[in-house]
């Protein structure tokens, strides 16, 4: 089943904050590499990149993605995050040739519905790196950030 058969149904909602992750290509672990990883953060977090829509929480992994987005007003989460990985992945490729095709063809989201379900989100974003035992405590981790600080 192709990937846009799998959105069939499911409709954007303006003011609707999403949990969305995406992953490397072939998992490959693109962010391990600490000049990658901070040229990515970089892109990733441009308020360009998400024009009317909001980046409320996120995290860059070796190997995926995940931000909390609150989509703004004639915005759709397809359109959102297919620019956003569409304009980092050809910056990022111009900066570091080496990296290859950056990201994998599609994205996971899940639409968050109430204000305790954002606080667990933001908890979940932020805490990756300590759960993948990267670091011990999040503020030891470079690649991460929320409006919330």
């Amino acid at each position: 089943m192709g990937h846009a058969r799998l959105r069939l149904g499911r409709h954007s909602l303006d003011g609707q904050v999403y949990l969305v992750t995406f992953t490397t290509a072939g998992r490959q672990p693109h962010f391990a590499d600490g000049s990658v990883a901070t040229s990515a953060c970089r892109l990733l977090t441009a308020t360009t990149q998400w024009q009317r829509s909001r980046l409320l929480a996120w995290v860059l992994m070796p190997d995926h993605w995940h931000g909390l987005v609150e989509l703004g007003g004639f915005d759709s989460l397809p359109a959102c995050v297919g620019r956003v990985k569409g304009r980092s992945a050809r910056l990022l490729r111009q900066a570091h040739p080496e990296v290859g095709a950056v990201w994998a063809p599609a994205y996971h989201d899940r639409a968050l519905r109430a204000e305790e379900q954002l606080v667990d989100a933001a908890r979940y974003v932020v805490m990756n790196p300590v759960r993948a035992r990267l670091v011990r405590r999040v503020g030891d981790y470079p690649y991460w950030d929320a409006v919330w600080l």
